[in-house]
Protein backbone atom coordinates (compact mmCIF):
# COMPACT_ATOMS: atom_id res chain seq x y z
CA UNK A 1 0.00 0.00 0.00
CA UNK A 2 1.26 3.44 -1.08
CA UNK A 3 1.98 5.49 1.98
CA UNK A 4 0.00 8.86 2.16
CA UNK A 5 0.47 12.24 3.93
CA UNK A 6 -1.75 13.81 6.42
CA UNK A 7 -2.75 17.55 6.76
CA UNK A 8 -4.55 18.03 9.93
CA UNK A 9 -6.38 21.96 10.32
CA UNK A 10 -7.57 24.17 12.75
CA UNK A 11 -10.88 26.11 11.62
CA UNK A 12 -12.75 28.46 13.73
CA UNK A 13 -12.94 30.38 16.94
CA UNK A 14 -10.00 28.53 19.47
CA UNK A 15 -10.26 26.49 22.56
CA UNK A 16 -8.09 25.57 25.72
CA UNK A 17 -7.80 22.14 24.21
CA UNK A 18 -7.78 22.32 20.24
CA UNK A 19 -4.18 21.41 20.42
CA UNK A 20 -4.23 18.90 22.65
CA UNK A 21 -6.58 17.66 19.41
CA UNK A 22 -3.67 17.93 17.16
CA UNK A 23 -1.74 16.23 20.00
CA UNK A 24 -3.76 13.43 19.93
CA UNK A 25 -3.76 13.20 16.13
CA UNK A 26 0.16 13.36 15.79
CA UNK A 27 0.98 10.86 18.41
CA UNK A 28 -1.44 8.22 17.00
CA UNK A 29 -0.14 9.24 13.10
CA UNK A 30 3.31 8.38 14.51
CA UNK A 31 1.90 4.70 14.96
CA UNK A 32 0.93 4.58 11.36
CA UNK A 33 4.54 4.66 9.39
CA UNK A 34 3.04 2.01 7.03
CA UNK A 35 0.73 4.21 6.03
CA UNK A 36 1.54 7.87 7.09
CA UNK A 37 4.32 9.41 5.25
CA UNK A 38 4.54 12.70 6.71
CA UNK A 39 2.26 15.04 9.14
CA UNK A 40 1.77 18.19 7.89
CA UNK A 41 -0.06 21.41 9.41
CA UNK A 42 -2.28 23.56 7.79
CA UNK A 43 -1.54 27.40 8.06
CA UNK A 44 -4.50 29.09 9.08
CA UNK A 45 -7.26 26.70 8.59
CA UNK A 46 -8.67 26.27 4.57
CA UNK A 47 -6.53 28.58 3.49
CA UNK A 48 -3.20 26.46 4.08
CA UNK A 49 -4.50 24.15 1.32
CA UNK A 50 -5.41 27.29 -0.67
CA UNK A 51 -2.25 29.07 -0.38
CA UNK A 52 0.09 25.83 -0.66
CA UNK A 53 1.78 27.09 2.94
CA UNK A 54 1.57 23.82 5.16
CA UNK A 55 4.30 23.38 7.97
CA UNK A 56 6.07 20.22 8.20
CA UNK A 57 5.05 19.11 12.20
CA UNK A 58 7.68 16.42 12.43
CA UNK A 59 10.28 19.01 12.38
CA UNK A 60 9.04 20.51 15.62
CA UNK A 61 10.81 19.94 19.01
CA UNK A 62 9.23 17.06 21.40
CA UNK A 63 9.28 19.40 23.96
CA UNK A 64 6.61 21.89 21.78
CA UNK A 65 5.28 18.65 21.00
CA UNK A 66 4.29 17.93 24.66
CA UNK A 67 3.31 21.20 25.64
CA UNK A 68 0.72 21.34 23.34
CA UNK A 69 -1.21 20.25 26.05
CA UNK A 70 -1.46 23.21 27.61
CA UNK A 71 -0.83 25.92 24.68
CA UNK A 72 -3.99 28.06 24.32
CA UNK A 73 -4.78 29.60 20.75
CA UNK A 74 -4.69 27.74 17.54
CA UNK A 75 -0.95 26.80 16.98
CA UNK A 76 -1.49 26.14 13.23
CA UNK A 77 -3.38 29.22 12.72
CA UNK A 78 -7.49 29.61 12.07
CA UNK A 79 -9.20 31.42 9.99
CA UNK A 80 -13.25 31.70 9.20
CA UNK A 81 -12.88 30.75 5.57
CA UNK A 82 -16.56 29.82 3.82
CA UNK A 83 -15.91 27.80 0.71
CA UNK A 84 -18.67 27.90 -2.14
CA UNK A 85 -21.04 25.47 -2.95
CA UNK A 86 -20.30 24.97 -6.05
CA UNK A 87 -17.39 22.80 -7.00
CA UNK A 88 -16.68 23.89 -10.48
CA UNK A 89 -15.22 27.23 -8.15
CA UNK A 90 -11.47 27.83 -9.23
CA UNK A 91 -10.45 27.83 -5.41
CA UNK A 92 -11.47 23.89 -5.07
CA UNK A 93 -8.77 23.09 -8.22
CA UNK A 94 -6.43 24.99 -6.58
CA UNK A 95 -6.70 22.92 -3.64
CA UNK A 96 -6.79 19.76 -5.01
CA UNK A 97 -3.57 20.88 -6.65
CA UNK A 98 -2.14 21.37 -2.97
CA UNK A 99 -3.23 17.90 -2.20
CA UNK A 100 -1.90 16.33 -5.15
CA UNK A 101 1.21 18.07 -4.68
CA UNK A 102 1.75 16.57 -1.28
CA UNK A 103 0.36 13.13 -2.04
CA UNK A 104 -2.08 14.18 0.72
CA UNK A 105 -4.33 11.01 1.87
CA UNK A 106 -5.75 11.73 5.08
CA UNK A 107 -7.23 15.27 6.08
CA UNK A 108 -8.58 16.49 9.63
CA UNK A 109 -10.45 19.55 10.55
CA UNK A 110 -10.85 20.22 13.91
CA UNK A 111 -13.81 22.99 14.64
CA UNK A 112 -17.33 23.64 15.19
CA UNK A 113 -20.42 24.25 13.15
CA UNK A 114 -19.05 26.26 9.80
CA UNK A 115 -15.94 24.14 10.46
CA UNK A 116 -18.25 20.78 9.77
CA UNK A 117 -19.59 22.30 6.63
CA UNK A 118 -15.89 22.93 5.08
CA UNK A 119 -15.61 19.36 6.06
CA UNK A 120 -18.53 17.92 4.56
CA UNK A 121 -18.16 19.77 1.32
CA UNK A 122 -14.68 18.83 1.02
CA UNK A 123 -15.82 14.84 1.39
CA UNK A 124 -18.16 15.81 -0.94
CA UNK A 125 -15.46 16.76 -3.34
CA UNK A 126 -13.69 14.20 -2.90
CA UNK A 127 -16.12 11.67 -4.12
CA UNK A 128 -17.15 13.55 -6.81
CA UNK A 129 -13.60 13.78 -8.17
CA UNK A 130 -12.91 10.36 -7.48
CA UNK A 131 -9.95 11.39 -5.37
CA UNK A 132 -8.82 9.25 -2.56
CA UNK A 133 -8.66 11.31 0.66
CA UNK A 134 -9.81 10.17 3.66
CA UNK A 135 -11.37 13.29 5.12
CA UNK A 136 -12.69 13.16 9.46
CA UNK A 137 -13.96 16.21 11.54
CA UNK A 138 -12.83 16.46 15.21
CA UNK A 139 -15.30 18.39 17.27
CA UNK A 140 -14.71 21.38 18.80
CA UNK A 141 -16.55 24.81 19.80
CA UNK A 142 -16.69 26.30 23.99
CA UNK A 143 -20.21 27.37 22.84
CA UNK A 144 -21.07 23.41 23.30
CA UNK A 145 -23.96 23.85 20.09
CA UNK A 146 -22.87 21.18 17.75
CA UNK A 147 -25.30 18.18 16.60
CA UNK A 148 -24.65 14.71 17.01
CA UNK A 149 -22.44 15.42 20.12
CA UNK A 150 -23.31 15.35 24.10
CA UNK A 151 -20.72 17.91 24.22
CA UNK A 152 -17.87 19.49 22.40
CA UNK A 153 -14.44 19.36 23.14
CA UNK A 154 -13.21 22.75 24.84
CA UNK A 155 -16.89 23.45 26.20
CA UNK A 156 -15.77 21.63 29.77
CA UNK A 157 -12.12 23.90 30.00
CA UNK A 158 -14.07 26.93 29.38
CA UNK A 159 -17.39 26.24 31.38
CA UNK A 160 -14.48 25.61 34.18
CA UNK A 161 -13.26 29.02 33.48
CA UNK A 162 -16.44 30.62 33.77
CA UNK A 163 -17.40 28.76 36.74
CA UNK A 164 -14.25 30.26 38.66
CA UNK A 165 -14.26 33.51 37.27
CA UNK A 166 -17.46 34.01 38.09
CA UNK A 167 -17.52 32.94 41.56
CA UNK A 168 -14.41 35.10 42.17
CA UNK A 169 -16.65 38.11 41.19
CA UNK A 170 -19.38 37.16 43.44
CA UNK A 171 -16.81 37.12 46.38
CA UNK A 172 -15.36 40.65 45.77
CA UNK A 173 -18.75 42.21 45.18
CA UNK A 174 -19.75 40.80 48.30
CA UNK A 175 -17.05 42.78 50.13
CA UNK A 176 -19.33 45.94 49.91
CA UNK A 177 -22.66 47.16 52.20
CA UNK A 178 -23.42 48.92 48.95
CA UNK A 179 -21.85 48.15 45.94
CA UNK A 180 -22.63 47.83 42.02
CA UNK A 181 -24.69 45.96 39.46
CA UNK A 182 -22.29 43.97 37.98
CA UNK A 183 -23.38 42.48 34.57
CA UNK A 184 -21.35 39.86 32.81
CA UNK A 185 -21.04 38.77 29.79
CA UNK A 186 -20.28 34.91 28.81
CA UNK A 187 -20.04 33.72 25.00
CA UNK A 188 -22.75 32.05 23.01
CA UNK A 189 -24.23 33.32 20.11
CA UNK A 190 -27.64 31.34 20.13
CA UNK A 191 -27.12 29.12 22.53
CA UNK A 192 -26.81 29.40 26.25
CA UNK A 193 -24.38 26.44 27.09
CA UNK A 194 -21.90 28.30 28.44
CA UNK A 195 -23.43 30.82 30.30
CA UNK A 196 -26.04 28.66 32.33
CA UNK A 197 -22.69 26.96 33.90
CA UNK A 198 -22.87 29.35 36.30
CA UNK A 199 -26.06 27.55 37.91
CA UNK A 200 -23.31 24.82 38.82
CA UNK A 201 -21.89 27.56 41.87
CA UNK A 202 -23.56 27.54 45.31
CA UNK A 203 -26.82 29.33 45.78
CA UNK A 204 -25.04 32.67 47.87
CA UNK A 205 -22.02 32.74 44.89
CA UNK A 206 -24.67 32.25 41.79
CA UNK A 207 -25.24 35.12 39.90
CA UNK A 208 -28.56 36.53 41.11
CA UNK A 209 -29.89 36.67 37.38
CA UNK A 210 -29.08 34.43 34.26
CA UNK A 211 -30.27 35.52 30.84
CA UNK A 212 -29.88 32.70 27.74
CA UNK A 213 -30.14 33.23 23.99
CA UNK A 214 -33.25 30.81 24.18
CA UNK A 215 -35.17 33.05 26.59
CA UNK A 216 -36.73 36.02 25.73
CA UNK A 217 -35.11 39.03 27.04
CA UNK A 218 -37.74 41.93 28.00
CA UNK A 219 -35.85 45.19 29.30
CA UNK A 220 -38.43 46.60 31.04
CA UNK A 221 -38.46 43.31 33.84
CA UNK A 222 -34.83 43.47 33.93
CA UNK A 223 -34.56 46.51 34.75
CA UNK A 224 -37.48 46.13 37.41
CA UNK A 225 -35.88 42.52 38.99
CA UNK A 226 -32.12 44.30 38.83
CA UNK A 227 -33.15 47.35 41.50
CA UNK A 228 -35.50 45.05 43.39
CA UNK A 229 -32.34 43.03 43.78
CA UNK A 230 -29.94 45.94 44.45
CA UNK A 231 -32.43 47.24 46.66
CA UNK A 232 -32.74 44.28 48.93
CA UNK A 233 -28.81 43.04 48.51
CA UNK A 234 -26.68 46.32 47.94
CA UNK A 235 -25.42 44.72 45.09
CA UNK A 236 -26.49 42.48 41.40
CA UNK A 237 -24.58 40.02 39.92
CA UNK A 238 -26.31 39.35 35.95
CA UNK A 239 -24.91 36.36 33.95
CA UNK A 240 -25.75 37.03 30.02
CA UNK A 241 -24.70 35.49 27.18
CA UNK A 242 -23.47 37.59 24.25
CA UNK A 243 -26.43 36.62 21.87
CA UNK A 244 -29.09 37.44 23.71
CA UNK A 245 -31.85 39.33 21.78
CA UNK A 246 -33.28 42.93 22.47
CA UNK A 247 -32.96 46.18 20.52
CA UNK A 248 -29.56 47.39 20.98
CA UNK A 249 -28.09 50.91 19.63
CA UNK A 250 -24.29 49.72 19.00
CA UNK A 251 -24.10 46.21 17.35
CA UNK A 252 -21.25 46.34 15.55
CA UNK A 253 -21.59 45.96 11.90
CA UNK A 254 -18.99 43.60 11.12
CA UNK A 255 -19.93 39.97 9.75
CA UNK A 256 -17.59 36.88 9.25
CA UNK A 257 -18.03 34.88 5.78
CA UNK A 258 -20.65 33.19 7.59
CA UNK A 259 -22.37 36.12 7.99
CA UNK A 260 -21.76 35.78 11.34
CA UNK A 261 -22.19 39.46 13.16
CA UNK A 262 -19.60 40.10 15.53
CA UNK A 263 -20.71 40.14 19.44
CA UNK A 264 -19.14 41.88 21.96
CA UNK A 265 -20.23 44.89 24.59
CA UNK A 266 -23.47 43.62 25.53
CA UNK A 267 -22.69 44.39 28.70
CA UNK A 268 -21.34 47.81 28.64
CA UNK A 269 -24.65 48.73 27.17
CA UNK A 270 -26.79 47.01 29.39
CA UNK A 271 -24.70 48.79 32.25
CA UNK A 272 -25.67 52.04 30.43
CA UNK A 273 -29.12 51.88 30.34
CA UNK A 274 -29.47 50.44 34.00
CA UNK A 275 -26.96 53.79 35.05
CA UNK A 276 -29.18 56.10 33.14
CA UNK A 277 -32.21 54.50 33.75
CA UNK A 278 -32.17 53.37 37.64
CA UNK A 279 -28.86 55.65 38.44
CA UNK A 280 -26.97 52.63 40.42
CA UNK A 281 -23.27 52.30 39.52
CA UNK A 282 -22.48 49.79 37.53
CA UNK A 283 -19.53 47.32 36.39
CA UNK A 284 -19.49 45.53 32.88
CA UNK A 285 -17.51 42.63 32.94
CA UNK A 286 -17.02 41.41 29.24
CA UNK A 287 -15.53 37.77 29.73
CA UNK A 288 -14.44 37.61 26.24
CA UNK A 289 -11.03 35.23 24.97
CA UNK A 290 -10.17 34.31 28.51
CA UNK A 291 -12.82 32.09 28.73
CA UNK A 292 -11.79 30.38 25.70
CA UNK A 293 -8.00 30.31 26.24
CA UNK A 294 -7.31 29.91 29.80
CA UNK A 295 -5.09 26.52 30.07
CA UNK A 296 -4.76 27.17 33.60
CA UNK A 297 -8.49 25.59 34.05
CA UNK A 298 -8.07 22.75 31.52
CA UNK A 299 -10.52 20.30 32.70
CA UNK A 300 -9.15 16.50 32.50
CA UNK A 301 -11.94 15.02 31.44
CA UNK A 302 -11.72 17.85 28.40
CA UNK A 303 -7.80 16.78 28.08
CA UNK A 304 -8.13 13.12 27.94
CA UNK A 305 -11.48 13.68 25.62
CA UNK A 306 -9.56 15.73 23.44
CA UNK A 307 -6.40 13.15 23.24
CA UNK A 308 -8.85 10.48 22.48
CA UNK A 309 -10.74 12.22 19.67
CA UNK A 310 -7.47 13.45 17.78
CA UNK A 311 -6.50 9.92 18.36
CA UNK A 312 -9.34 8.04 16.84
CA UNK A 313 -9.48 10.32 13.91
CA UNK A 314 -6.53 9.40 12.72
CA UNK A 315 -7.01 6.03 13.96
CA UNK A 316 -10.42 5.61 11.50
CA UNK A 317 -9.11 7.37 8.62
CA UNK A 318 -6.42 4.15 8.71
CA UNK A 319 -9.08 2.42 8.45
CA UNK A 320 -10.51 3.63 5.27
CA UNK A 321 -13.02 6.02 7.44
CA UNK A 322 -14.12 9.35 5.53
CA UNK A 323 -16.92 12.03 5.90
CA UNK A 324 -17.67 11.63 9.25
CA UNK A 325 -17.26 13.41 12.78
CA UNK A 326 -15.89 12.03 16.19
CA UNK A 327 -18.74 12.22 18.13
CA UNK A 328 -18.99 11.65 22.21
CA UNK A 329 -21.52 9.57 23.07
CA UNK A 330 -22.81 9.67 27.12
CA UNK A 331 -23.82 6.26 28.95
CA UNK A 332 -24.00 7.41 32.09
CA UNK A 333 -23.25 10.26 34.30
CA UNK A 334 -22.81 8.88 37.25
CA UNK A 335 -20.20 7.65 37.19
CA UNK A 336 -19.80 9.30 33.73
CA UNK A 337 -18.82 7.14 31.31
CA UNK A 338 -18.73 7.94 27.81
CA UNK A 339 -17.91 6.32 24.04
CA UNK A 340 -16.78 7.43 20.96
CA UNK A 341 -19.01 6.94 18.22
CA UNK A 342 -18.50 8.25 14.07
CA UNK A 343 -21.25 10.74 13.08
CA UNK A 344 -22.17 11.39 9.40
CA UNK A 345 -20.66 14.83 8.11
CA UNK A 346 -24.18 15.91 6.36
CA UNK A 347 -25.90 15.48 9.88
CA UNK A 348 -24.02 18.34 11.81
CA UNK A 349 -22.49 20.64 9.11
CA UNK A 350 -24.46 24.07 9.69
CA UNK A 351 -26.31 22.45 12.17
CA UNK A 352 -27.10 24.14 16.14
CA UNK A 353 -27.56 22.46 18.88
CA UNK A 354 -28.71 24.94 21.80
CA UNK A 355 -29.63 24.78 25.09
CA UNK A 356 -32.89 22.54 25.47
CA UNK A 357 -35.64 23.98 27.55
CA UNK A 358 -36.41 21.64 30.15
CA UNK A 359 -33.21 22.43 31.46
CA UNK A 360 -34.08 25.51 32.04
CA UNK A 361 -36.04 26.64 34.91
CA UNK A 362 -36.23 30.19 34.84
CA UNK A 363 -33.95 33.37 34.41
CA UNK A 364 -33.05 32.48 38.05
CA UNK A 365 -31.49 29.01 38.05
CA UNK A 366 -31.20 25.95 35.83
CA UNK A 367 -32.73 22.76 36.13
CA UNK A 368 -31.30 19.92 37.94
CA UNK A 369 -30.63 18.11 34.89
CA UNK A 370 -28.56 20.74 33.46
CA UNK A 371 -26.61 20.02 36.88
CA UNK A 372 -26.69 16.72 35.95
CA UNK A 373 -24.78 17.03 32.69
CA UNK A 374 -22.39 19.83 33.56
CA UNK A 375 -20.98 18.19 36.96
CA UNK A 376 -18.34 15.48 35.61
CA UNK A 377 -17.66 17.42 32.28
CA UNK A 378 -15.49 19.99 34.88
CA UNK A 379 -13.87 17.28 36.91
CA UNK A 380 -10.46 16.87 37.26
CA UNK A 381 -7.22 19.10 37.16
CA UNK A 382 -4.31 18.78 34.42
CA UNK A 383 -0.08 19.07 35.55
CA UNK A 384 0.31 22.74 34.17
CA UNK A 385 4.66 23.35 33.61
CA UNK A 386 5.83 27.37 34.41
CA UNK A 387 8.73 28.39 33.83
CA UNK A 388 9.77 32.03 36.04
CA UNK A 389 6.75 31.87 37.47
CA UNK A 390 5.23 32.47 33.93
CA UNK A 391 3.28 29.43 31.86
CA UNK A 392 5.30 27.68 29.14
CA UNK A 393 3.71 27.14 25.93
CA UNK A 394 4.72 25.53 22.77
CA UNK A 395 6.88 27.62 20.25
CA UNK A 396 6.72 26.45 16.74
CA UNK A 397 9.41 26.74 14.29
CA UNK A 398 7.13 26.71 11.36
CA UNK A 399 8.80 25.18 8.76
CA UNK A 400 7.07 25.39 5.15
CA UNK A 401 7.03 21.74 3.21
CA UNK A 402 8.33 23.13 -0.34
Amino acid sequence: MEKKTMVYIQSGGPTPVINTSLYGAIKEARKHSDKISAIYGSRYGIEGLINDNLIDINAEDEEDIELLLQTPGAILGTSRFKLPTDFHDPIYLTILKTLEKHNVGYLFINGGNDSMDTCYKLSLLFKEKNVDIKVIGVPKTIDNDLACTDHSLGFPSAAKCVINVVQSIAIDAASYRKGKVFIIEIMGRNAGWLTATVDLLDEDMRPDLIYLPEQDFDLENFLRRVKEIHDRDGYCIVAISEGIKFERQNQSSFVDAFNHAQLGGLCNELCQIVESRLHIPTRPIELSLLQRANPMTIAKVDQDEAKAIGSLAVKSACEGISGQMIAIKRDSSEPYKVEFVIEDLCNIANTERTLPLQMISNHVEMDKSYREYLKPLIDGETDIKWENGILKYSKFKYVKVK
